[in-house]
C-alpha cells in the first residue's frame, strides 16, 4: 500500500486522497469510467484532476465519467451527453442546467437564498381559530 499511495494516507484530507488514488491509477492508453469522481473533491482538486485528465489524454487514455460538475463538463473538445430524455442526446456545455444554475447562482446569490430561504408566515398568526 505504501509504494502504491504513499506512506501516511491518514495525513491527507479525504479529497487529497482521492487525488492521489485517481494518480496512482491513471496510466497512458488506459481505459476509465469514473462516477461522479468531483464528490469528495473540493473545486481546487476538481482543477486538479482536470490537470490529471488532461495529461492522460494526450497519452491516449480514454474517459467515461458520469458527473454534474460543471468544471468536469468543461473539459476541452468532450462529448456530452445527457440522459434526462429518451433517447439520450449530445448537448452543448452551454444549454446543461448544471452549468446555467451554478452560473446564476454564482453572479447573484442573494436572489436565489432569499427565494429558498424565505419562510412563510407561521401557521400560528395566520390563522387564528375561534373557540368552537
Amino acid at each position: 500500500m505504501e509504494r502504491r499511495y504513499g506512506v501516511d494516507l491518514d495525513a491527507n484530507s479525504h479529497g487529497q486522497s482521492f487525488l492521489k488514488l485517481f494518480q496512482s491509477r491513471f496510466v497512458p492508453g488506459g481505459l476509465y469510467l469514473l462516477d461522479e469522481p468531483e464528490a469528495p473533491l473540493s473545486p481546487q482538486s476538481q482543477l486538479a484532476l482536470l490537470a490529471m485528465i488532461g495529461d492522460m489524454v494526450s497519452q491516449d487514455a480514454q474517459f467515461i465519467i458520469a458527473t454534474h460538475s460543471p468544471m468536469l463538463l468543461a473539459f476541452p473538445a468532450a462529448q456530452i451527453y445527457s440522459f434526462d430524455k429518451t433517447p439520450l442526446a449530445a448537448v452543448a456545455y452551454e444549454d446543461l442546467d448544471h452549468v446555467r444554475i451554478t452560473r446564476d447562482f454564482l453572479n447573484a446569490p442573494g436572489r436565489y437564498l432569499k427565494q429558498i430561504l424565505e419562510k412563510e408566515e407561521p401557521l400560528s398568526t395566520k390563522w387564528r381559530g375561534g373557540g368552537g
